[in-house]
């Protein structure tokens, strides 16, 4: 696709601010060096003609410029050459005409015996400018390069940034899928159980927790990011409902200072890591364990932690769905800014760690 170097609305000011500096600059250094060496001219009628006698080139850019966006130089095509040379002739004559039109009609050097003949002046004005004609060309070509340059770059940017979005929606939509339905058949399942026991208050905290989570899953909304707060609530809810399946066996910990309640993180971050410490760590021990959640922020970097007192991880481990849904989103959304590692950790455990731009909300 071919990216336009026709100026926008805002680049209309860059090309009207250009030319009439260059203008003003021309008109300024011809007034003050002919004073300087003593002539006598109609300094005023002179600066302002030499001003104006730059018009031609300031209208024609814009039709230069998208000449240039069809037909873009350097190229391999003789056509093109052709095209732009005869391009450069005709500004270049039309640039002589309107100035020996200007001095013919105002004589600004003040010629007691007028400016002359209008045919050998328009002939001096094209022929004096022929070597800056081709080299204003070629500065408006390199002109023409750089805003193409500018604007591929700025498209790749967009896109890559839409991508980003598109590739962070996604994973945010596989994780809320990915929600095990063995987790809600066991839930509703210990639901069951305490009906059958008559624990009918247990029961009701225990569906209102599940209807909670459950809700959150299927939330449409497109945002990305939640309070510290809403996702350790959402996680205190879930680790509640997991604590219905495996009883004694499950405890936790969550470890998150108050102060940083209010720092934005990807939402359901670090749901994957605790359903992955609890299937892969505490499921696997007969006595269970302890789930361990922790915060903490270093300057500008927020560490989340998930730990457990699983099996240690074998000597090469294949990285799970989960994880790995979780790492591809925190690249989408941070790029090299985030991290996420997983290790043993002491003799009977695994540690899994986030690293993310601390962020508060806006």
């Amino acid at each position: 696709m071919k990216t336009s170097t026709y100026p926008t609305r805002s680049a209309w000011r860059y090309v009207a601010g250009g030319w009439l500096a260059l203008a003003l600059f021309d008109a300024t250094q011809t007034v003050v060096s002919m004073r300087a060496m003593g002539m006598h001219h109609a300094w005023l009628t002179l600066f302002l003609v030499t001003a104006a006698s730059w018009a031609p080139w300031a209208v024609l850019t814009p039709v230069i410029l998208g000449l240039l966006g069809r037909l873009p130089l350097p190229s391999s095509k003789l056509l093109s050459w052709c095209v732009h040379g005869a391009t450069c002739l005709a500004v270049g004559l039309a640039w002589a005409t309107w100035a020996a039109l200007l001095e013919h009609a105002t004589n600004p050097y003040a010629y007691a015996a007028g400016p002359g003949a209008f045919a050998p002046l328009w002939k001096g004005k094209f022929l004096g400018t022929v070597v800056v004609d081709v080299l204003l060309y070629g500065a408006i070509a390199a002109l023409s390069m750089t805003l193409a340059a500018h604007n591929r770059l700025w498209h790749q940017r967009a896109a890559s940034a839409r991508l980003a979005e598109l590739l962070a929606r996604a994973q945010l939509a596989s994780l809320r899928l990915q929600l095990e339905p063995h987790f809600i058949f066991n839930a509703l399942n210990a639901v069951t159980a305490l009906i059958r026991e008559q624990k009918d208050q247990e029961a009701i905290t225990a569906i209102a927790a599940l209807g909670d989570l459950l809700r959150r899953v299927t939330d449409r909304s497109q945002r990305q990011f939640v309070s510290m707060e809403e996702e350790i609530d959402f996680l205190r809810k879930y680790l509640d409902i997991q604590r219905m399946r495996f009883a004694e066996r499950l405890r936790y910990q969550i470890d998150v200072p108050a102060e940083l309640m209010r720092a934005q993180v990807p939402d359901f971050i670090a749901q994957a890591l605790v359903e992955n410490a609890i299937k892969h760590g505490i499921a696997k021990r007969a006595r269970g364990g302890e789930v361990r959640v922790s915060a903490a922020c270093d300057g500008a970097t927020l560490t989340l932690r998930v730990a457990n007192d699983g099996p240690p991880l074998p000597a090469q481990p294949q990285e799970r769905v989960g994880l790995s849904n979780t790492r591809q989103r925190l690249l989408a959304l941070f790029g090299e800014a985030s991290a996420l590692t997983l290790q043993n950790h002491g003799r009977d455990g695994v540690l899994a760690t986030i690293t993310l731009p601390y962020r508060l909300p806006a």
